[in-house]
């Protein structure tokens, strides 16, 4: 068995059987979690690779490259695994959200604003618990805002601080 390089971007394996680094998530694996989550069709991920670099942080490439590189970064943060709950980063979100038909909280523009600038907030919701897509209409199309983690009745922002919106109404 490998062992995982925290400084290198390796390609997760196809499947499960083909995995060589403990705890690495395949990329079967990773477009499963998306389609049983959010119900994104496992085709909308044709075309691209999927790498891992340190403990669990997935990034998506649209295309491919040598494997393994040495770079700082490659395509876009996507998915964090090695954890209890896998959890989708907001460019992930707001990138393939779109087609996500599942596990998708729809939020009215005083309360989007309010998980725009990363407030938690208690709101009804009768799906499931977890990390949902969280969305707003805008021009009559459901758009992505970002992750959200709902539990007991309270929706919590995870949006990044660095990437908070101060919006009035929405």
């Amino acid at each position: 068995m490998s062992e995982n390089d925290g400084q290198v971007f390796d390609r997760l394996p196809e499947t499960p059987d083909d995995r060589e680094v403990p705890g690495r998530a395949s990329r079967e694996e990773v477009v499963e979690w998306w389609a049983e989550r959010f119900g994104v069709d496992p085709n909308r991920f044709d075309g691209y690779t999927f790498w891992e670099k340190g403990a669990g942080k997935i990034w998506i490439l649209s295309g491919d490259v040598a494997d393994p590189i040495a770079v700082e970064g490659l395509g876009m943060a996507f998915l964090r695994t090695r954890q209890e709950h896998w959890k989708p980063t907001t460019n992930a979100v707001q990138r393939f959200g779109r087609a996500a038909t599942r596990n998708v909280l729809e939020l009215d523009g005083e309360r989007a604003a309010r998980f725009a600038a990363g407030e938690d907030q208690e709101v009804e919701w009768d799906g499931d618990w977890g990390y949902l897509v969280v969305a707003h209409e805008l021009a009559g199309d459901l758009e992505p805002i970002g992750v959200g983690l709902y539990l007991h009745g309270e929706l919590r922002s995870t949006i990044p601080k660095g990437r908070r919106e101060s919006l009035a109404e929405l």
